[in-house]
């Protein structure tokens, strides 16, 4: 029986670590600046990896008072694009964590 608890003292170091580094991993997406385009550049819409949307820019000649609905289809366009953006790159550095492990539940 002696074995078997140095193996699970070490799986929870294993844990710690791990936890430790998706936790860094999660502070560093909030750093992100991830950009979203539409209307091939006249929106932009900027969004850190935690999603939260920063800047949004509209280009001037794209403003036009009788066509709000347009304007209105870019932004959201746009923000969805970085939206998106953000989730792969969510996906990718937490997946990381995740591989070759199955631990239902953590995400």
């Amino acid at each position: 029986m002696r074995g078997g608890m140095g193996n699970m003292q070490n799986m929870m170091k294993q844990m710690q670590k791990m936890q430790k580094q998706m936790q860094k991993a999660q502070e560093d997406l909030g750093e992100e600046r991830i950009e979203g385009t539409a209307g091939g550049g006249m929106v932009t819409v900027i969004v850190s990896g935690h999603k939260e949307v920063l800047e949004v820019n509209i280009k001037e000649e794209v403003v036009d008072p009788d066509d709000i609905d347009m304007l209105q289809d870019l932004v959201l366009a746009a923000t969805n694009d970085a939206l998106k953006k953000a989730d792969e790159l969510t996906n990718s550095t937490m997946g990381q964590f995740t591989k070759g492990m199955n631990l239902p539940g953590m995400f």
